[in-house]
């Protein structure tokens, strides 16, 4: 073996793992027969920060939060600068509760709440109108992607390991 292949050896683990990652497939949701792409909040930081201080979401994304338990769940708007609709879903993934058009808020700790109504255990975050353009009623079914039922990642990908189990089935 020459010297060369000899120095390249050790990084072969690291570029291995930096391929996968980089293949990792971006996690989606869909809902109404429509798939999103979303952006995974599973833990208390992503979960506080959510759309805070965003200019815009993309058309055909959104936020997907999943929380440890079924719970009441309250959302507000602080420091969120784009209106949205706020969708709750139960363990089973069915629309419990829906905020339509939430309007954005710098009011600080001043914005109100707009809770769950119901136990929730996902909160999917979509822009203001998509509710409403879709049709949803209560019993409507989120279906996970792969990626999305999944959220946590190998720490070389960019996110800590934590102790998600899913629930429902997923595809």
């Amino acid at each position: 073996m020459n010297l060369t292949r000899l120095c390249l050896l050790p990084l072969l683990p690291l570029l291995l793992l930096s391929s996968a990652c980089a293949s990792g497939k971006t996690p989606w949701v869909e809902l109404g027969g429509e798939r999103f792409e979303v952006e995974v909040a599973d833990d208390d930081a992503e979960r506080a920060r959510g759309l805070m201080f965003r200019d815009a979401l993309a058309p055909g994304h959104g936020m997907l939060f999943i929380h440890d338990r079924q719970e009441p769940q309250a959302y507000w708007m602080k420091n969120t600068k784009i209106p949205l609709d706020i969708l709750y879903f139960d363990n089973e993934l069915r629309l419990v509760g829906q905020q339509r058009n939430v309007p954005p808020c710098s009011a600080g700790d001043r914005c109100p709440p707009y809770p769950s109504h119901r136990p929730a255990r996902y909160v999917l975050e979509l822009n203001a109108g998509q509710a409403a353009r879709l049709g949803l009623e209560a019993g409507a079914t989120l279906t996970l992607g792969p990626a999305s039922s999944r959220p946590h990642r190998s720490p070389a990908c960019g996110r800590p390991r934590g102790s998600f189990k899913p629930q429902p089935t997923f595809l």
